[in-house]
């Protein structure tokens, strides 16, 4: 038996749970929808929906999209809990989430997923149309299926390509507004998407050591710091130029060109400084910062889109 497996059979046995008071009980399908990943996938969509109406849109109309996008991305990253619960109880980092320590039992994580997914779905239809809730569930479907089914623990690009699911609330905001896509919101897609390994890679190159155990092809583990490094730079690059693209694409103004440019540019530093120095407080640092990029990038845009809508 593997260190791995032994780790795997002294955690929680199959249908024991630890006593829990409602408190906890609620506590823990809180955990379970990563409420810290939901926060910065909704920090992207109000900016969006307020560049598609050129202005504020309604606030109803704003809100229900905010409380369907929620329910959207709880249930993807509950489903992801249950799924990834083998691992998490490995992972020193996720040791702690409520299906590895028994708060809430496999079954009950799979139900509470998959009925925030029909509520998610359900909602924006009644109350957004029909093509938010199609790309609602797209997401769901896309975050389960290809990134935690398919692509986690086989290809070391999995972040690559499973983050197109957090690119779809600005497809969601664009299309609550107007009931289409256009070119604007796929540049946004973009700018998520090139935003995801740079943000992400970092905190897998800090934490290299808990992927290894749990058997998970992080690119860290399987083509190491520096090799991980010069990656994060290359799509640092690659993301500010999708944002430099948006201010064409989307008639953006001065606000938005220098947040862009300021931002990017210490991005890029900052990436360059990691390649420098393969210090693991120094990736999460970039982590850090990379939240912080992404939401005043945003912001930005909101404030440009208001400006001009106001002119």
């Amino acid at each position: 038996m593997t260190a791995v497996d032994s780790r795997r059979a002294a955690a929680v046995p199959v249908g024991s749970r630890p006593r829990r008071s409602a408190r906890q009980a609620v506590a823990g399908y809180i955990a379970l929808t990563k409420p810290r990943i939901i926060e910065l996938l909704l920090v992207t969509t109000v900016p969006t929906m307020l560049l598609a109406e050129g202005g504020i849109p309604s606030l109803r109309l704003v809100a229900a999209t905010l409380v369907g996008g929620a329910l959207a991305a709880g249930s993807a990253n509950t489903l992801n809990c249950y799924l990834d619960r083998d691992i998490d109880q490995v992972m020193h980092r996720t040791e702690r989430r409520p299906l590895a320590t028994g708060l809430v039992s496999p079954r009950e994580a799979l139900v509470f997923g998959l009925v925030l997914g029909a509520v998610s779905v359900g909602w924006l239809w009644l109350t957004t149309g029909w093509l938010p809730a199609v790309l609602a569930l797209a997401a769901i479907a896309f975050y389960v299926g290809v990134y935690t089914m398919a692509l986690k623990r086989r290809t070391p690009q999995n972040i690559v390509w499973g983050g197109a699911a957090g690119c779809m609330p600005v497809l969601i905001g664009w299309s609550a507004v107007t009931g289409s896509l256009a070119w604007t919101p796929v540049v946004l897609f973009g700018v998520i998407f090139f935003w995801t390994p740079p943000h992400y890679w970092p905190l897998s190159m800090r934490f290299r050591d808990d992927y290894a155990a749990a058997g998970v092809p992080m690119l860290p583990v399987v083509r190491g710091a520096r090799e991980t490094s010069t990656q994060i730079l290359y799509y640092t690059v690659l993301l500010v130029a999708v944002t430099l693209l948006l201010y064409p694409v989307g008639r953006m103004g001065a606000l938005y060109l220098a947040a862009a440019v300021g931002l990017g540019g210490a991005f890029i530093w900052r990436a360059l400084e990691l390649r420098r120095d393969l210090n693991g407080r120094r990736a999460i640092r970039l982590f850090s910062f990379s939240n912080t990029y992404l939401a005043l990038l945003f912001c930005a845009m909101a404030l440009d889109a208001l400006i001009h809508g106001g002119s």
